[in-house]
């Protein structure tokens, strides 16, 4: 029984519009989700995102096992009792993690063996592992664990990791005991379309919740990324949902929907937001720029934000130029509102069939995208 259910597609692209039933509710799709790597979304509260409509979050496998631990927050209730987050939790493998501490790890085929970049003791995390940890992390939706490739690559390399990810994939299906938590398959396959579709068409024949476009956004062109969901979208299961993992800009979410993808996660908002870099609907303000020194104007005039209803530009570059603290707080708050906005904005286009309308008009309006 698949956790998805379909409503609705568009006539002029591959957008759709559908929701995921998980154990602490249903989210609508296409949906961003905020990313909280070590159990927190950083520089918010729980009551922040609930107040914003965040629907569902991340947690990240690999940082909560080396710390707190996944046993301690188990005796929590699961994340959702350890952070107070009534929602869905997606809680990521420690693939990405793992592929970006290379240094620190020696990959085989029975798993990840890998220094912690805390003190430098000794861990392993295989597919068994990593089910048996977002289990105990209580995650709405797990991730299988996967082998990133990097770019560039050629075909021996991807096809070696991307082969490991898939009996990887195997061992996690074999491992996964509570099925009220989904887990979702990860397509990889570097930038090699063919590869690509023989590794979908592997994790649909092992039988997945759901399915995932991982190794994405590192490194390559905008138009390798799109022609890779290009390639890959149409060979994974329509009643099923699919999603884009660590993508991105504004733009690469309203491109990501016009290909098909119904989830997205990204530091973006969040990391942008603490360096002084936001979002509005004309496009980007790099707020410590002295033309905002006496800027009496809200951040983005078209949004209703609690930072843009209550703070002038001004103020924001003040806390920002200090190094205050609240400059995080406001930031992270307006830049979450404006992703979660745009993919509200985005179902409701799907829903009204004028998706075509929307892409041209998100386009129109950035003046500095």
């Amino acid at each position: 029984m698949t956790p998805f259910t379909l409503h609705c597609r568009s006539s002029q692209c591959a957008a759709r519009r559908g929701e995921v039933k998980t154990r602490h509710g249903t989210f609508q799709t296409p949906v961003f989700m905020p990313v909280g790597t070590q159990a927190t979304v950083k520089a918010v509260t729980p009551e922040n995102l609930l107040e914003m409509q965040a629907q569902v979050i991340l947690g990240n496998t690999y940082h909560l096992f080396i710390r707190p631990g996944h046993e301690l927050i188990e005796r929590f209730g699961g994340l959702h009792g350890f952070m107070n987050w009534p929602g869905s939790i997606l809680t990521d493998s420690g693939g990405f993690q793992i592929f970006s501490l290379k240094e620190l790890a020696t990959i085989t085929e029975e798993g990840a063996a890998f220094r912690s970049h805390l003190d430098g003791s000794k861990l392993f995390l295989g597919p068994e592992m990593a089910v048996r940890v977002q289990e105990s992390l209580g995650s709405d939706i797990m991730m299988c664990l996967d082998t990133c490739i990097p770019y560039p690559a050629d075909r021996q390399e991807a096809r070696s990791a991307t082969d490991l990810t898939t009996r990887w994939a195997r061992r996690c299906r074999e491992a996964h005991q509570k099925r009220d938590q989904l887990l979702f398959g990860i397509v990889q396959g570097g930038m090699y379309a063919d590869m690509r579709q023989s590794a979908a068409e592997a994790l649909i024949d092992i039988g997945f919740d759901g399915y995932a476009i991982g190794g994405l956004s590192v490194g390559e062109p905008k138009a390798l990324m799109h022609e890779m969901c290009e390639a890959t979208v149409p060979c994974l299961p329509g009643d099923h949902p699919v999603y884009l993992m660590g993508v991105g800009t504004p733009a690469d979410l309203v491109e990501g929907v016009w290909r098909g993808i119904d989830m997205f996660d990204c530091v973006m908002p969040t990391r942008n937001a603490r360096n002084g870099t936001l979002f509005t609907s004309s496009g980007k303000v790099v707020i410590k720029n002295s033309r905002y020194r006496e800027d009496q104007m809200p951040l983005d005039a078209a949004c209703g934000c609690y930072t843009c209803r209550n703070y002038s530009r001004a103020y924001l570059r003040h806390l920002f130029v200090s190094r205050e603290i609240l400059s995080y707080h406001l930031n992270t708050i307006h830049n979450l509102h404006y992703y979660l906005n745009l993919m509200a904005g985005i179902r409701k286009a799907i829903e009204t069939d004028s998706y075509a309308q929307f892409r041209k008009d998100f386009y129109s309006r950035l003046a500095d995208e």
